[in-house]
């Protein structure tokens, strides 16, 4: 079941703790795309939606609050790039808020704490929140000492050469007024007009354009290269505080004059504010304004003013209560959808885009728009944090008038359709079973091997075959984890199939033989000719898990591939088991069974070891009642969830029956059973790896690369060393091999090497910055070794 659409208030006990170690697990990956990649996956709203789910799921349920939990902790692990400094004074996150009356619950319960009795005004100071990188400069007798990210809120960057570059931080306090040791706290950005000129000098230089100004200035500041930093102009605005070595200012309002008067560039929009309304007033006035400031802000913050009462009030976890973010909506605009174009990715998912009639959105002109999948076109999609219908269930039609918005500022999505406004002969858009390709192939939804429902995607079942997926599955093919062919990369692969020279792997072995072609092409003179054959050619002896790797087979990943390397041993092997499952595969009734939600496997076994034995199914008309006869069955395993589920899908008795007969003649056999057995497999990825090869198109393409490679067999795994049957986690950044490295090292050994720690973990090897993965295990008790201490053990 896909507890993620499930509201939160009918989460069960058990429910909300797997939702939890969830919610955990993508907040922590986005966060570390987010501060330590400069490449969020998320929108803001889409990320605030995980973290909101997360902390109503712990209010809910607070013996449930997980040591690693996302309430518990600020930004990301700081890069291993960069030296790191410890914040004397830890940089916290601010708490958001999302509507009039959460600005008033903050102002209501600070008031209240202070014990406010009379409810009197509590005068704040309200600023744009601007949307770049934190940074705390620290100064020490008026000088520059060093400058740091917020990376995890108690760790950061050593960013200092960089921030020497920017021009709006002062090397050299002005006046004379400072303290002796002051750390100044602000953002890092990029204006709109900065933007634009870098994403000129991208463009003319036929590098990839940034996305929007915060990723720009968060790449821009933490360059290995102070030299390229200078080039970008950064800004920055002060508007806090860390470590000081004495007083300075009464209120928030004088602390950030007195960063003016030293040198600082401050906000002008920054305004004191008596009440709640005259702070929604401010909040209101820069929303309209917002396109005009010439950088981007994505709220309003507000601080309590008097700073003996900030004091007072102190803070609560990661959050101060003296503070909150006052964060605006997505901007929307009303458009028209013209069409819903279908694209096909790599793995075939058939993925809808909306070409919409340009409008402009928060200063951007926006033509295109994500649809997900054809369960979001027809509105039958479940939005994350609610659980309801997205847009209230209504479908989309091109010739729609739609309001969009750009959630986070970011990717702009359909959030509405004035149904009233549709022609009177619209019709609901038919999403295609068949691959636009030319070979028509036909796209499906598979099983989903969490719940036994449909896939939300559909995908068409051409693979190698299907022109649109071949680019794609070239690229896979020629991975760092796969083929790893040096200086064969996504744009030698573009030339080559724009001039008809690769369509499958095994062109790429062909390439030397067709030199004639390349010849004096530009970009391809003899020595890359010679370099680019010499590393194709080192190429045709593989590792068997590279090569299972490299044919992209959906569900079988890298992990996936070194285990039936492993377990298998040859090539040969492994083609030879393939074939025996294909034989031994469950009928079409026996999969009809299993993909039916809320019957489980106990379930399902009981009823065809019964349906195996049973007479012939008694004459329609006498005893038609589904549920009567189940009853009468009198199967314990059977119980009233799994009854209704197939009460859901056959209406009448002999129906049932007669599925579940041929269904019991027709049993996965033991080269099924014993391949999807394997560790690490599983009957998912077992049914992608059979479907794979039991297209004649696939067969054909591996058939002809075995023409011009030669899979080595894998390395029998150690039998007798001291991890032998172990199961290893590696976490934090490792000093003396790379990640890929030691867990190539450990399997070699005979270990099995995991991604998350659990009860089942044997030794979690921790190098520095390890996160969660290191709380979990000391949690749980599980042996932890250093990096050294690894090394030393497995000799």
């Amino acid at each position: 079941m896909d507890l993620s659409a499930l509201p939160v208030d009918s989460l069960t006990k058990e429910q909300a703790a797997r939702e939890l170690e969830r919610l955990a697990g993508e907040i922590a990956a986005n966060r570390k795309a987010y501060y330590e990649h400069d490449a969020p996956v998320l929108t803001d709203a889409e990320y605030d939606a995980l973290e909101r789910r997360n902390l109503l799921i712990e209010q809910r349920f607070p013996a449930l609050v997980r040591a690693d939990s996302p309430s518990k902790s600020v930004g990301s692990a700081a890069s291993a790039r960069f030296n790191k400094i410890t914040h004397q004074i830890a940089m916290l996150s601010l708490d958001n808020a999302f509507t009039d009356g959460d600005v008033a619950d903050f102002l209501g319960r600070a008031q209240r704490f202070l014990g406010f009795e009379d409810q009197r005004a509590l005068a704040c100071t309200a600023e744009p929140k601007i949307d770049g990188l934190s940074l705390s400069v620290r100064y020490e007798k008026g000088q520059l000492k060093h400058a740091v990210t917020r990376g995890d809120g108690k760790e950061g960057e050593d960013v200092t050469a960089n921030v020497l570059t920017i021009g709006d931080i002062p090397k050299n306090l002005m006046g004379t007024d400072w303290p002796e040791i002051l750390e100044v706290r602000g953002e890092v950005y990029l204006s709109h007009a900065a933007f634009e000129a870098l994403n000129q000098v991208q463009l003319e230089a036929g590098a990839a354009l940034y996305a929007n100004p915060r990723n720009a200035a968060a790449g821009s500041l933490r360059q290995l290269d102070p030299a390229i930093t200078a080039q970008r102009p950064l800004s920055f605005f002060a508007y806090a505080w860390g470590e000081v070595s004495g007083s300075f200012a009464a209120t928030q309002m004088e602390a950030v004059a007195s960063f003016a008067r030293w040198g600082f560039k401050t906000n002008a929009d920054m305004k004191l504010c008596a009440d709640t309304a005259s702070l929604l007033a401010h909040y209101r006035d820069l929303g309209l304004r917002r396109a005009e400031l010439g950088y981007d802000i994505d709220g309003v913050v507000y601080k309590v003013n008097d700073l003996a009462l900030q004091a007072r009030l102190g803070i609560v976890t990661r959050f101060p209560r003296w503070a909150i973010a006052h964060k605006f909506p997505p901007e929307q605009a009303t458009t028209i959808l013209d069409a819903i174009d279908i694209q096909v990715g790599r793995t075939g998912a058939l993925t809808p885009v909306a070409r919409v009639r340009p409008v402009t959105v928060g200063g951007v002109v926006v033509s295109n728009a994500t649809l997900h999948n054809e369960d979001f076109i027809a509105g039958k999609a479940l939005d994350r944090v609610t659980g309801l219908p997205v847009r209230g269930g209504k479908d989309l039609r091109p010739g729609d008038h739609i309001v969009i918005q750009r959630a986070g500022d970011v990717i702009p999505q359909i959030v509405d359709v004035w149904v009233d406004k549709r022609e009177p002969d619209s019709t609901p858009f038919a999403f295609p079973h068949i691959c636009p390709c030319p070979l028509q192939t036909p796209a499906i939804r598979g099983g989903d091997e969490q719940d036994g429902g449909l896939d939300v995607v559909r995908r068409c079942t051409g693979e190698f075959a299907c022109p649109f997926q071949r680019l794609r599955h070239l690229e896979h093919f020629v991975s760092r984890k796969a083929f790893d062919i040096d200086g064969l990369g996504p744009r030698q692969l573009q030339d080559f199939f724009d001039w008809g020279l690769v369509k499958e792997p095994a062109d790429i072995f062909k390439l030397e033989g067709r030199r004639s072609d390349l010849e004096g092409r530009e970009g391809y003179g003899q020595t890359s000719l010679n370099n680019l054959f010499a590393a194709i050619n080192q190429r045709r002896d593989i590792d068997l898990s590279r090569f299972i790797f490299g044919l992209g087979v959906r569900h079988i990943g890298e992990t996936t591939s070194g285990v039936l390397a492993r377990a298998f041993g040859s090539w040969e092997a492994l083609k030879a088991a393939i074939e025996v499952a294909q034989t031994h595969r469950a009928n079409e009734a026996y999969r009809q069974l299993e993909a039916i939600h809320g019957l489980g496997p106990r379930a399902l076994e009981a009823l065809l070891n019964w349906a195996a034995k049973a007479d012939s199914p008694v004459q329609a008309g006498l005893f038609d009642d589904v549920a009567e006869n189940l009853a009468k069955l009198r199967l314990s395993e059977v119980a009233m969830p799994a009854r209704k589920a197939l009460i859901e899908v056959f209406p009448d008795w002999l129906g049932l029956v007669s599925t579940l007969k041929s269904a019991a003649a027709g049993r996965p056999h033991d080269g099924y059973t014993s391949l999807a057995a394997i560790d690490g497999m599983g009957p998912v990825a077992t049914d992608a790896l059979l479907d794979f090869f039991a297209e004649p198109h696939n067969r054909d393409a591996v058939a002809r690369l075995l023409e011009q490679v030669r899979p080595r067999d894998a390395e029998a795994p150690a039998s007798d060393s001291p991890v032998t049957g172990l199961t290893i986690v590696f976490t934090g950044s490792l000093e003396t091999m790379t990640r890929d490295e030691a867990k190539a090292q450990a399997i070699r050994l005979g270990a099995k090497v995991a991604g998350s720690v659990s009860a089942k973990t044997d030794i979690v090897v921790a190098g520095p910055g390890a996160g969660s993965k290191l709380a979990k295990a000391s949690e749980l008790g599980v042996r932890v070794m250093s990096e050294a201490e690894w090394a030393a053990f497995v000799g």
